[in-house]
């Protein structure tokens, strides 16, 4: 079984429970994906399955002599099986391999927001709006002492580049698989923009059991 899967944000809406609750889901178009590649423990020193989702519009030569059985992927991924002799290259993997109920990671890169202040990026409250301070309204306010320590520790909360990083949702729960449409909807917001790539990651059990505990 694999333990990973390629899909892309398609947006969020609500669907009712079979009680009539309602439930805030993104949908997912997954798959199918296009298995290009099986990594051995004799050939690369560790097992995997090389994945390609979506068709690559303007394939160079190299993307073409790797992808030479089938269509050229414009997204590859390698991705966890049990066992990769169950796979070989050129099968095609439909959504099906989720079930309602399961529960995933998914993985994106959010929104790039450019460079940030200190109340957007880190959520300061800012300077007071009085006394004088007519210019302090937005600023960080000290970032260290002169004398001791002298200098600005590292990590120090200031402003920046904001977004744009890989953010990881995790456990998620699968509320409704769609194999003829190839979508995936998963229990509330994952990170990243309209049509952006999410990685769709089993959740490790023992995280669950954990979390059922608590």
């Amino acid at each position: 079984m694999l333990q990973g899967f390629l899909g892309r944000k398609i947006g969020m809406t609500q669907v009712f429970r079979d009680d009539g609750r309602v439930v805030p889901v993104t949908i997912i178009e997954a798959g199918p994906c296009l298995v290009t590649q099986i990594k051995t423990t004799e050939t690369d020193g560790y097992e995997a399955v090389q994945l390609g989702f979506l068709e690559a519009k303007k394939p160079n030569k190299p993307m073409r002599g790797h992808m030479r059985s089938g269509q050229v992927s414009r997204y590859l991924r390698e991705v966890k099986a049990d066992d990769v002799n169950e796979f070989r290259v050129g099968q095609s993997i439909s959504v099906d391999i989720f079930e309602p109920g399961d529960r995933v990671d998914l993985i994106g890169r959010s929104k790039g927001r450019g460079f940030a202040g200190v109340m957007k990026r880190h959520g300061f409250h800012g300077g007071p709006r009085t006394h004088g301070q007519s210019d302090r309204a937005r600023a960080p306010g000290s970032i260290g002492g002169g004398t001791t320590p002298g200098r600005v520790y590292k990590g120090m909360k200031m402003a920046g580049h904001m977004g744009d990083r890989r953010i990881t949702a995790k456990g998620l729960e699968v509320i409704r698989v769609d194999p003829e449409r190839n979508l995936l909807m998963v229990k509330g917001g994952v990170p990243g923009a309209t049509n952006g790539l999410l990685q769709i990651r089993r959740a490790p059990r023992h995280r669950l059991a954990t979390a059922r505990n608590q």
